[in-house]
């Protein structure tokens, strides 16, 4: 029985954990052809909220941290030091470049960027994080850790409980 938000959109008993596992009533989704399907169709509203908005029907579904999780970094060098970038493996099966000035450390020191061109974060499982630590530097001078790419410094925001800036 879907349960109606207060805008109305019902909720679908669908769950994403932490790590990005999928669930529908308590088991766990793992037919790739459908998950795939609702990464594609993944919407986030102006609460906030995650829905699925599929052939213009829409249902919340609920969401323990992000629904997307990188699984995996492979930094890509060059030896000219031009054109070096990080890819990440996504849990949606999809990879991408990352934008290294997108990553932050959240709550209980867990590594996040941004994907997606920006329209959703993923958060870093533990073996993605161990992968992009061998990328990340410590300044300091400033007290502050960093990924360099490209001969450039980007620094990674840290943010406190209740999302105030350290």
């Amino acid at each position: 029985m879907a349960i109606k938000s207060e805008d109305s959109i019902p909720s679908l008993p669908i769950r994403i954990d932490k790590d990005g596992v999928w669930y529908y009533r308590g088991d766990e989704m793992f037919r790739k052809d459908i998950l795939a399907l609702f990464f594609e169709s993944l919407k986030r509203n102006e609460q906030g909220e995650y829905l699925i908005e599929f052939r213009g029907e829409k249902c919340l579904i609920d969401v323990e941290d992000t629904p997307f999780v990188v699984k995996g970094v492979i930094r890509h060098s060059h030896q000219d030091r031009e054109n070096e970038y990080l890819e990440l493996f996504l849990n949606d099966f999809t990879k991408e470049k990352l934008d290294p000035s997108t990553l932050r450390v959240g709550m209980d020191n867990v590594l996040y960027c941004s994907i997606k061109e920006g329209a959703f974060e993923a958060r870093f499982s533990r073996p993605g994080y161990y992968q992009i630590a061998e990328c990340i530097e410590y300044d300091t001078d400033k007290d502050a850790y960093f990924v360099c790419l490209n001969e450039h410094i980007y620094y990674i925001e840290t943010y406190i409980s209740g999302g105030t800036q350290c």
